[in-house]
């Protein structure tokens, strides 16, 4: 498999010159001391390992700008794959790839009318997470790092 090189990119127009970031020192302790009691309100009902598992992999399936704009589009309303290729803006063959993978992580579910197939999210849980983190993006770009 052929990877693109900075060399083939920028023979392309792109710029990839690096992004410095500043490096920030983040608060921590000064020293080595384990509050017991802190640690066992953390550890007590702690998800399993299979759930904390299958959460990761949730939000690594919604970890698409494609993917993100098909459920936002669903959070209003059903829609078909025609409807959802126009509203995303990408091929009926990308947006049932898409659809594919999402049932399979229970983010949709769809139903069929005659040949016409109509997908909406698979609960409220969905929607609750696009909304909860587009107000979390939304609220991070007023706020500094440190509140």
């Amino acid at each position: 498999m052929h990877r693109p090189t900075s060399e083939s990119y920028a023979s392309h127009g792109h710029n990839l010159r690096p992004t410095v970031l500043p490096m920030l020192d983040a608060p921590h302790c000064d020293t080595t001391l384990v509050h017991e009691d802190a640690v066992e309100a953390a550890l007590h009902g702690r998800a399993d390992e299979d759930e904390v598992v299958y959460l990761a992999d949730t939000f690594q399936m919604l970890a698409s700008p494609t993917r993100l704009r098909i459920v936002e589009a669903l959070a209003l309303r059903e829609l078909c794959v025609c409807d959802l290729a126009a509203v995303v803006g990408v091929s009926q063959s990308a947006i049932s790839h898409q659809l594919r993978q999402m049932r399979q992580m229970r983010i949709v579910r769809y139903r069929k009318d005659g040949r016409m197939a109509y997908y909406r999210l698979d609960d409220p849980h969905v929607e609750s997470l696009f909304a909860t983190g587009l107000e979390h993006v939304r609220e991070a770009g007023a706020e500094t790092p440190d509140g």
